[in-house]
C-alpha cells in the first residue's frame, strides 16, 4: 500500500448539472487490485473461472469483498472497518481497518494530481477492449500513475463503498475504472458506474484502502453519461 496524501477533490453530476467538492484526509491504497492469490490467503476460496494467483480477484460481489476487508483487519489484529447486521452494512471512519475507498478517494488516488480522462497514454497503463484479448492480465503490468498505482484504469472495475444514487437505484454500489471488456470511453478517471451489490462477473473485482473516510453528499447522483452496469 502507499499513502495518499489528502486533498480537494471535485466530482460531477452532469444529468443534474452540479459539482461538489470533496475533502480528504491523507490514506493508504492498495498499489494494485486485490489479487487471486491475495484473495485465496484470506477467504480460502478462488472466485471466478479464470485461475492465475496475481490476476485480479474478480467475480466477487460487493458484499464479498466488504467481508474480505473485514478478515484482512482481522488477520492482521486491527478492528474491522465495517459491522454486518444481515444485508446492512455500517462503516465506521474512524477506523483503521481495511476497507474499501470511498469514490472521491478512489477517483483522486487514480488522478495523482493530474487534472486529465487519463494519466498517461491508455494503452500504456490500462487492459482494455484493444489490447486485453479480452481476459484479465496480471496486475502491475503497465504502468503506474505518479503515486505508484497500478491498474486503477482498465483491467477490472472496482468497487467503493458508496452508493450510486439511491432516489433512482436504490442499493446499488459504485464502480470505477473500467474493465478489460471496455471500450477507450469507459477508462477514464471521470467515469462513474454502479451496480446491485449481489453482481459478480468476470470484470469487477476491488482493491484495499485504509484511514479515516470521508463520505460524500447524501443523495449523490450518476455523473457521466452512463448507465448502470
Amino acid at each position: 500500500m502507499v499513502t495518499v496524501p489528502g486533498g480537494r477533490i471535485t466530482l460531477s453530476d452532469r444529468r443534474r448539472l452540479r459539482s461538489w467538492d470533496v475533502d480528504l484526509a491523507p490514506f493508504d491504497i492498495a498499489v494494485t487490485p486485490t489479487t487471486q492469490a491475495e484473495y485465496a490467503a484470506v477467504v480460502g476460496e478462488w472466485p471466478g473461472e479464470t485461475r492465475g494467483g496475481l490476476l485480479p480477484v474478480d467475480s466477487v460481489t460487493w458484499g464479498e469483498a466488504i467481508r474480505y476487508c473485514n478478515l484482512l483487519s482481522e488477520r492482521t489484529d486491527v478492528a474491522p472497518a465495517y459491522r454486518i447486521d444481515g444485508e446492512e452494512v455500517l462503516l465506521d471512519d474512524s477506523s483503521t481497518g481495511y476497507r474499501l475507498p470511498t469514490e472521491a478517494e478512489w477517483e483522486h488516488a487514480c488522478r495523482a494530481e493530474t487534472i486529465g480522462a487519463r494519466y498517461g497514454s491508455l494503452d500504456a497503463i490500462a487492459w482494455y477492449r484493444d489490447n486485453s484479448q479480452e481476459h484479465s492480465h496480471e496486475v502491475g503490468g503497465k504502468l503506474p500513475n505518479g503515486w505508484g498505482l497500478h491498474d486503477t484504469l482498465g483491467n477490472v472495475w472496482e468497487w467503493c463503498w458508496d452508493l450510486l444514487d439511491p432516489a433512482t437505484y436504490g442499493t446499488y454500489r459504485v464502480l470505477r475504472g473500467g474493465g478489460w471488456f471496455d471500450e477507450q470511453w469507459s477508462c477514464r478517471a471521470s467515469v462513474r458506474r454502479g451496480s446491485h451489490p449481489t453482481l459478480r462477473i468476470e470484470d469487477v473485482g476491488f482493491r484495499v484502502a485504509r484511514g479515516r473516510a470521508v463520505a460524500p453528499p447524501a443523495g449523490a447522483a450518476s455523473r457521466d453519461e452512463d448507465t448502470p452496469y
